[in-house]
């Protein structure tokens, strides 16, 4: 059977009645190729006066990707980075060494209602990169490849598949697709990668004859192929890429193959030497119960 391991995750509350469903890290799992985080947050709807500000944050060792399918987010960083995020754009930003980066919505809505959802994935770096320098690289929606396959829309957000590539680049090979699949349609995945799973973000799925509810992360056996149809339009990501080599510890917001590592980006982090956001001078404190090396 294609299906290793299904994942139906959590739901966790962000602040400010904002829910996300968090698919990875899991007890079962760590990581499926790079991707050791995995939130799919909304369909929300923002109305006037809410709050889902993400204020500054830093991170360590890892590259957050965060895609919309709806609505807009305002990503400002240390390195002086201001971009509008919007739907259908790659936005990948590496921490590397260390970086600070907040959230907001953008000020032009503030004053409105609208809907917001997306997926925010973190990528751990190679062992070899975990201190390269930080950089944030916007991809715009028009720059990502896209294809279709019988029944299916598909765009390759990250990575190549179907003799499509995307100009994202990463630090490793990479698997990111999203895939619009239509009623009764039948898309054939080929094993893309090392390690691949898929999201059904919107509306059940079967694959190869087993049935799968919406919001599960399917993890796929290493070098299988997967049929997947629907019975009513659909949306899934696939996920995938080399496998992580090596556990990685995750606390807070930074990742690491060093415990002391963590250890020090949290000592940084309190006494402020990490950066700011420029013309930002609010920040979220570490968490009371700190993380140890023993």
């Amino acid at each position: 059977m294609p299906v290793d391991l299904t994942l139906t995750g959590h739901d966790k509350d962000l602040g400010g009645g904002f829910r996300v469903r968090r698919l990875l890290p899991a007890g079962q799992r760590q990581a499926v190729g790079p991707f050791l985080f995995f939130d799919h947050f909304g369909p929300v709807t923002v109305a006037p006066g809410d709050s889902h500000d993400v204020r500054p944050h830093p991170h360590i060792g890892l590259a957050t990707v965060t895609y919309l399918f709806d609505g807009a987010i305002m990503h400002r960083d240390s390195l002086g980075f201001s971009q509008r995020i919007e739907p259908g754009a790659i936005n990948w930003m590496t921490a590397g060494r260390g970086i600070v980066h907040s959230e907001r919505a953008p000020q032009e809505l503030k004053a409105s209602t609208y809907v917001n959802h997306g997926i925010q994935l973190w990528a751990a770096l190679p062992r070899e990169h975990e201190e390269a320098a930080p950089d944030f690289v916007h991809t715009p929606a028009s720059s990502i490849p896209s294809l279709v396959l019988g029944g299916a829309q598909v765009r390759v957000l990250i990575g190549e598949a179907f003799g499509q590539r995307s100009p994202v680049r990463t630090f490793s090979t990479t698997v990111y697709l999203d895939v619009q699949l239509a009623a009764g349609a039948v898309f054939e995945l080929p094993p893309l990668a090392e390690e691949l799973a898929l999201y059904a973000v919107d509306g059940p799925v079967v694959v190869d004859g087993e049935p799968v509810a919406a919001h599960t992360l399917v993890v796929l056996a290493p070098g299988a192929a997967a049929s997947i149809t629907a019975g009513d339009p659909v949306r899934l990501m696939v996920i995938g890429g080399d496998a992580l080599g090596g556990h990685r510890f995750m606390w807070w917001n930074f990742v690491s193959s060093r415990k002391e590592r963590i250890v020090q980006a949290s000592r940084d982090w309190e006494a402020q030497t990490m950066g700011q956001v420029p013309g930002d001078a609010e920040l979220i404190a570490l968490p009371e119960r700190r993380f140890t090396s023993e």
